[in-house]
């Protein structure tokens, strides 16, 4: 069983590192096996597809389960803790799994069905999750809202911008806690 599980690591890194380097179409499951120190067969075996391979290491390594467990289980209902919190937690798990993002948005419409559905629950969770907490501050009398769907995709956004924006340790750390700020001040009543 270990064996197993320790094949299918290889093989999902090893599928990681080259789609983000050569691109999803530009990566074959010959050369995945290759890396991994696997046959093709092997491949075949545990993932079936390359589809079905990508589709199994955007589960594995994104966010949508690390985020949910943070939003019931470590916010505290202090607005601007939270978000420095969310923030944060955000930050760090993009940038452990930037590989995956930019295959995910290089990839756009040649990526199989299954692959863009798994990539798009990530941040259709997170917007699950920021607007129902905004909408219980805003119960609790912590938050103005008008629209929270719009209010957690604006905080999802500018998170996302800066990800993309591949900005320094330092220069993060100053973005998270000013755009906490800002944010917190615009909604707190």
């Amino acid at each position: 069983m270990t064996n197993n599980r320790s094949t299918s690591d290889k093989i999902l890194q090893a599928a990681i590192d080259l789609m983000a380097e050569k691109g999803y179409d530009g990566t074959s499951t010959k050369e995945i096996a290759q890396v991994a120190g696997v046959n093709e067969v092997t491949v075949f075996r545990h993932f079936g597809t390359k589809g079905n391979l990508l589709e199994a290491a955007l589960k594995r390594n994104h966010y949508a389960e690390e985020m949910t467990k943070l939003f019931h289980d470590r916010l505290v209902g202090d607005l601007h803790t939270d978000l420095l919190l969310i923030g944060r937690t955000y930050h760090q798990i993009m940038n452990q799994n930037r590989k995956l993002i930019l295959i995910a948005q290089k990839g756009g419409s040649s990526l199989p069905e299954g692959v863009s559905e798994e990539a798009d629950r990530h941040p259709q969770q997170l917007k699950k999750l920021l607007t129902d907490y905004l909408m219980e501050m805003s119960n609790e009398g912590k938050v103005m809202i008008t629209n929270p769907e719009l209010q957690a995709l604006s905080f999802m956004w500018m998170h996302y911008g800066a990800f993309n924006s591949w900005l320094s340790t330092h220069v993060l750390e100053e973005f998270i806690e000013e755009s906490t700020r800002l944010f917190a001040r615009a909604l707190t009543p």
